[in-house]
């Protein structure tokens, strides 16, 4: 067993990496520590070239898995990960100025992010056979969401850059964190839904159901940077309701941490489900990192001191957790490696009931 077997299992939501490497590389820049900034920023950029490769290799050769995964309503919407990592590394490279770059990936994220909000719901949801697709609703669901915030995020931080088109990103920036909202509380119905008429195991509780706080602390980033754009006619329509619903976000996204956490414990301490590197955990990080960064730009764009603080200690906690987790991807790798088993990138999550 080789790449081509690691290709052919690849986690459809594996680009949360680069989510969680770009924003982090995001919170450092905002603190100044540029070195640890630039070497997360190139990490993310090989990673992302890397998987585009492995992604358009798996499309190919592996059409069959790919089809099994866009009808797999409990990993399909892994794939929005793409949009959201490629707006993020869109965000990160438009702070060092490299504004038409960043265009270009805006871009793509933003036709990814259509294509894919048709295609997904589609092929995983609304034309599934199996009955009731309810019940394999989980954490991933909400990368739907993230996605639509991550296009908002890199056409509000372009907005000031550009002589010409200035409206049409306010247009794009205020339409997708609009549509990011609603899907977000979609999202929360369905997976509330799910927990209330299907038992929660602890195997049930993995690392995406922490998007559930990422999409609140992206739609906050989003708000932030949206609420300081310059006048156009779309955002001064709406200035004054995003900056008030970017608020409500944090104190929602802020509420969540401690059940997470406790879920946690829940799941590894008090049934001893061992922890051990998988794709998924990527998706704590990026909450982390991006949870840290919300609240910085909130705490700037509304004079909230407070807000401010927490989310720069926020930032450091995320450094770490990036880390750790990098430090266990590596060590997985290399396991795999000598052994030559395939990695636990294409593991799929037990049928709840």
């Amino acid at each position: 067993m080789g790449v081509s077997d690691a290709v052919r299992t690849l986690n459809p939501g594996y680009f949360a990496l680069v989510m969680a490497t770009g924003i982090v590389s995001v919170a450092m820049a905002e603190h100044q520590a540029y070195a640890i900034s630039v070497a997360l920023l190139w990490l993310a950029c090989v990673a992302y070239v890397v998987l585009v490769a492995a992604y358009l290799w798996r499309l190919v050769a592996f059409r069959a898995a790919v089809a099994a995964d866009l009808a797999d309503p409990a990993r399909a919407f892994g794939y929005f990960t793409f949009v959201a990592a490629t707006d993020v590394l869109g965000i990160r490279l438009a702070i060092d100025g490299h504004q038409v770059v960043a265009l270009v990936l805006l871009v793509v994220g933003g036709i990814a992010w259509l294509a894919l909000g048709y295609v997904v719901p589609w092929t995983a949801v609304l034309g599934h056979a199996r009955r009731p697709v309810l019940r394999y609703a989980n954490g991933t669901w909400f990368i739907w969401a993230v996605a639509s915030q991550s296009v908002a995020v890199l056409a509000a931080a372009l907005e000031p850059a550009v002589e010409v088109g200035r409206y049409a990103l306010a247009l794009l920036a205020v339409f997708s964190w609009s549509v990011g909202v609603v899907l977000y509380a979609a999202a929360a119905v369905f997976v509330a839904a799910r927990s209330l008429i299907y038992p929660l195991r602890p195997a049930d509780l993995t690392p995406p159901y922490w998007v559930s706080m990422g999409a609140t602390a992206i739609t906050v980033v989003a708000g932030a940077r949206i609420v300081q754009m310059a006048d156009a006619p779309m955002v001064a329509a709406t200035r004054g309701l995003i900056g008030s619903a970017s608020v409500v976000f944090w104190a929602f996204g802020t509420w969540l941490i401690p059940p997470l956490v406790a879920a946690g414990v829940w799941r590894h301490v008090v049934h001893r489900i061992p922890l051990r590197y998988e794709p998924s955990l990527w998706s704590i990080v990026f909450p982390l990192g991006m949870y840290g960064v919300g609240g910085h730009y909130l705490g700037q764009a509304d004079r909230l001191p407070l807000v401010e603080a927490i989310g720069d200690g926020e930032s450091w906690i995320a450094l770490a957790a990036w880390a750790l987790t990098f430090l266990a991807m590596v060590r997985a790798l290399v396991r795999t490696t000598r052994s030559g088993a395939v990695p636990d990138g294409g593991h799929r999550p037990p049928v709840p009931g």
